[in-house]
């Protein structure tokens, strides 16, 4: 294990500290928020009268479903444990530096998911699959490049991702002492029995689980929050000052700028909403709307939910408890004593509960995606054998990943969504131009009084699009 985390570590210094990843997500961040004059501000309010359309056929998937697929990878335990990492390391300012990266990342996640949009293809059925597998294939003529991508997302969320979610789910539990050191191997026995059920059901069942939980589970966290902020009003003042004065000590971020606020907010920031990752497409794909610019912002939306509101309910919860981030609470640990301090001995038992279901979704969203990744490699739909032995592989990784050590398991998360960013962020950035285009047609069919309807031609779509013949 030694051996391969230290391979880990180098490929991830490669990626994050000469600044590739970084400056990839913040470039195409600055630059599609300037294209599309300021998307995520100016258009905040259509994203939520989109989200509640129904698709034009009852058998379709609604944007609503897409939202809950893709939000439900993107809520997951990064949004307790990852941020919980990211203020003992970074300090209080990297929750400021998360807020900048999704503000940023709103622009970039509308882009890649219209494009797939554009792109996707139709099903036997009527239903329609893709992603930027199918984007860098078809306007890229790049199918190579799309082989890449697929591979690799099945590496960061069937392996990376995965093991991940499992690891800080039995991490939490280890506060507790239902099963000694026993309990990070029954933890994944547990999570491992329970996603196997899920995914060897099919993609119905996926959708149907993510729809009820990702919002119940929203829910209830946000409100909790509300209630820790009120117990702890009287340290809100400080905290804010402790969050813009960490962000904003540029001799301590330069000093060791790869260990600083900015760059813990962009890693965890990523890991969390994943805009630019190109992972929301796929989801975005599958919606049945009468405009790609639509699940654009739908899925934009998704990224606003996921750090604005439930990473910034972890990060508030913790910093307003009056407990110091240190390197030694780093994880699970800063949360459960936070949450103690704040509301006793619920308050671990609460992030218990909350970690369940947000690992066990993340589970289910990341796993989502695999299977078109899959579709696009061997160029058809698997079959039931391979699909079964595919969906038992990953049932494994949920359990190995309860059972590896930290440093392995966030290592090879960062490295492999690092590669992502790499293939897909210079994808959108040569594509961007045709989704800023049906935007605008868009949004002069919203100025006519019209409910959009998009014609590829009108867009300057050139290619065959599948879909939208």
């Amino acid at each position: 294990m030694e051996l391969y985390n230290s391979i880990i570590l180098k490929i991830s210094d490669i990626l994050y500290y000469p600044l590739v990843v970084p400056l990839l997500l913040v470039f195409a961040g600055v630059y599609f928020t300037i294209r599309s004059k300021g998307i995520q501000i100016r258009m905040f309010g259509e994203m939520f009268k989109v989200v509640s359309e129904k698709p034009k056929d009852e058998k379709g998937v609604s944007s609503f479903a897409a939202l809950m697929v893709s939000t439900a990878s993107r809520v997951g335990t990064g949004n307790i444990i990852g941020v919980s990492t990211a203020l003992c390391l970074g300090g209080p300012g990297a929750i400021f530096w998360l807020w900048v990266t999704a503000l940023l990342g709103g622009a970039t996640a509308f882009i890649e998911s219209t494009l797939a949009q554009i792109y996707k293809r139709k099903d036997s059925d009527g239903s329609s699959y893709g992603g930027p597998s199918y984007y860098m294939e078809t306007a890229l003529k790049a199918r190579w490049a799309g082989i890449i991508f697929a591979i690799a997302i099945i590496l960061c969320y069937a392996v990376g991702y995965n093991m991940l979610a499992s690891y800080n789910l039995q991490s939490c539990f280890e506060a507790f002492s239902f099963y000694g050191d026993y309990t990070a191997l029954i933890i994944g026995i547990i999570l491992a029995v329970l996603f196997g059920f899920i995914v060897l059901g099919g993609g119905k069942r996926l959708m149907h689980v993510t729809e009820f939980l990702v919002p119940l589970m929203g829910v209830i966290f946000i409100l909790v929050s509300v209630i820790v902020l009120v117990i702890n009003a009287g340290n809100l003042g400080t905290m804010f000052a402790n969050i813009f004065k960490s962000a904003f000590d540029f001799q301590s971020i330069f000093a060791g700028f790869f260990g600083s606020c900015i760059m813990w907010g962009i890693k965890r920031g990523l890991y969390s909403n994943e805009a630019g990752m190109g992972s929301a497409p796929n989801a975005a794909a599958t919606a049945d709307v009468s405009h790609p610019a639509k699940q654009g912002l739908v899925q934009m939306l998704s990224v606003f939910i996921d750090s604005l509101l439930i990473c910034s309910a972890t990060a508030l919860m913790c910093l307003s408890s009056g407990i110091t981030p240190t390197e030694e609470l780093k994880g699970a640990p800063f949360v459960q004593e936070s949450m103690r301090e704040s509301l006793g001995n619920f308050g671990p038992v609460f992030i218990a509960v909350a970690l369940s279901l947000f690992a066990f979704t993340t589970l289910i969203g990341n796993y989502f995606y695999c299977e078109g990744c899959l579709r696009f490699i061997i160029k058809e739909k698997p079959g039931k054998s391979l699909l079964t032995v595919f969906r038992l592989g990953a049932t494994l990784l949920v359990f190995v990943g309860a059972i590896m050590s930290a440093d392995a398991v966030w290592n090879t998360a960062d490295v492999v969504q690092g590669i992502m960013v790499v293939i897909n962020v210079p994808a959108i950035l040569i594509l961007g131009k045709k989704a800023l285009v049906c935007l605008e047609d868009y949004a002069a069919q919203r100025r006519e009084g019209k409910n959009p309807h998009y014609i590829a031609k009108n867009c300057g779509i050139k290619e065959e699009t599948d879909y939208w013949k």
